[in-house]
């Protein structure tokens, strides 16, 4: 199954440099996901690529930040504000992403496209 992710555009570049091989959610798919569709937020506002879920990481914050830390793309003091009072994180190890030679502008092609909050899942 794949999904479509909304992802800040400084993250998106991270990912298809290599740097960022994880992407942190709070919360996070109830169905089995083998690929995501990368959606660059505002203001780039398109689909720009894609990437193969290799695995994906459950664990407390402190202890998914020390597994992970060495490609996360963001600096710790970030990290630990998007989970500030969690318990609980996922990290989605990213595998094999290939960044589209002509990116979709997905208001063109759905036309009742909304930017998902998180994520959706697609056909």
């Amino acid at each position: 199954m794949k999904v479509l992710l909304s992802i800040k555009p400084e993250f998106v570049e991270r990912i298809f440099s290599g740097q960022k091989r994880f992407e942190y959610r709070k919360a996070l798919f109830k169905k089995d996901v083998t690929t995501v569709i990368v959606y660059s937020t505002m203001p780039i506002g398109l689909i720009v690529g894609e990437f193969k879920v290799k695995k994906i990481h459950k664990d407390e914050p402190t202890n998914l930040w020390e597994k992970t830390k060495e490609y996360s793309g963001v600096a710790e003091v970030f990290y630990n504000e998007y989970f500030k009072g969690r318990n609980q994180g996922f990290a989605i190890e990213i595998f094999d992403p290939l960044l589209y030679d002509e990116p979709i502008n997905p208001k063109e092609k759905f036309a009742s496209f909304t930017a998902p909050q998180s994520f959706a899942y697609l056909d």
